[in-house]
């Protein structure tokens, strides 16, 4: 009997996972399984094998001179597999598998959830993973799927689909302008309480553009916040002016909570992206994920 005949091929899929996801815990949370039954499966491996795949210290697992081979060997085979599977089952009108989608928490709960709640009634069959927060986190590290991104992208290892975009308005609450008085003047909010942003590229420097006319503002700020739902806060407290996208702003604009300062102005829009990771194979639960919620975005 042959060596491959002797080998489960779902240990070569654990493997996988254990290098992608760079240890067994995250490895084991990505295929939704215990850890124990990653060890288990990469330790019958090894022994099939006769060698040792993995360097384990109690810090971290790094692979052996045998791992890195089999894996380089296996890594295109098993994304072959994988895409013959998930054309297969594309062909029969179902979606299959699991859709790991990531996006800022605000972003997830004013649009985002409910997409993803909607494509997934649309393909029983498929599992969603949607996972949240500020910071942005690597793709391929966490085995993230799709990541919603708002404003500027910087990662150029990353591939993006862009679905639209947004404005950027300056805003404060009326209980803030009544004490401090409302500008008139672009220059006037450098005079102001600033609450910067520090998950923007440039949270002091800000273009302002008005009929063919510009103006660039540096601002300084005492308040400083790392994510857009702490900052909407602070200002319905009446904390100082900011800048927020105007997805998030809506409602508050609507009830009253914030004001829009300077309508006259305007600001770069921003870019709402999907980003995915670098790769050969993109699997059709993403390719119609991107085009679902596109058109969610852009409803006719």
């Amino acid at each position: 009997m042959s060596l491959l005949n002797q080998i489960d091929l779902n240990s070569l899929v654990v493997f996988d996972a254990v290098v992608e996801a760079g240890g067994f815990t995250a490895a084991a949370e990505r295929l939704g399984v215990a850890k124990a039954k990653v060890s288990i499966q990469v330790g019958r491996l090894e022994e099939k094998l006769g060698t040792t795949l993995f360097l384990r210290t109690t810090r971290k697992v790094s692979l052996t001179d045998a791992g890195r081979r089999l894996h380089d060997e296996c890594k295109p085979l098993l994304a072959g597999i994988q895409e013959a599977i998930d054309q297969v089952g594309h062909e029969q009108g179902e979606l299959t598998g699991t859709l790991r989608l990531t996006t800022s928490v605000d972003h997830a709960v004013q649009s985002l959830a409910q997409a993803a709640a909607e494509f997934a009634a649309r393909h029983p069959a498929l599992q969603v993973d949607l996972r949240t927060g500020d910071r942005v986190v690597d793709l391929v590290e966490e085995g993230i799927d799709l990541a919603i991104r708002l404003g500027w992208l910087r990662d150029s290892s990353l591939r993006a689909v862009k679905l639209g975009e947004f404005d950027q308005y300056v805003v404060a609450s009326p209980d803030y302008l009544q004490r401090a008085g409302k500008p008139k003047r672009v220059e006037d909010l450098a005079q102001h309480e600033w609450v910067a942003l520090m998950l923007l590229p440039t949270p002091f420097t800000w273009k302002f553009a008005r009929r063919g006319e510009t103006h660039t503002l540096q601002v300084k700020s005492r308040l400083r916040v790392d994510s857009p739902g702490a900052l909407r806060a602070m200002l319905r407290q009446g904390a100082g002016i900011s800048v927020l996208d105007a997805y998030s702003v809506r409602d508050d604009l609507e009830a009253g909570a914030l004001v829009r300062l300077l309508p006259d102005w305007s600001l770069p829009r921003g870019g709402i992206h999907a980003v995915y990771p670098q790769g050969r194979h993109v699997p059709p639960r993403v390719r119609q994920f991107i085009d679902f919620y596109k058109n969610w975005l852009t409803p006719s």
